[in-house]
């Protein structure tokens, strides 16, 4: 976290992502060398993920796959409720 701030940094969002797979591959009871084959990510990317939280967004949607996590990520990046209905107010303004 920033000294200044008690929101979190991407790179902190980022490590506990990666901490939140690793765990959850070794509850699947895979080992990184069977998941990096399932998925089609390369093992050193997977360890790279896994070290030091970096990863291509493809590659992360991989694995996330592979341990049957990818609807989590389909929510993301969704308009809050609040922006849908202004969304609405402006579109049927131009219908009229």
């Amino acid at each position: 976290m920033n000294k200044y701030s008690v929101d979190k940094l991407p790179r902190d969002v980022r490590i506990e992502i990666a901490q939140k797979h690793k765990m959850l591959r070794k509850q699947r009871g895979l080992s990184q060398s069977e998941l990096a084959e399932r998925s089609g990510v390369s093992l050193g990317s997977l360890k790279r993920f896994e070290t030091k939280g970096q990863v291509s967004l493809a590659s992360l949607l991989k694995l996330v796959f592979v341990l049957d996590r990818l609807p989590d990520f389909e929510r993301v990046l969704n308009p809050h409720d609040d922006l849908k209905r202004i969304e609405k107010l402006f579109n049927s303004k131009k219908k009229r």
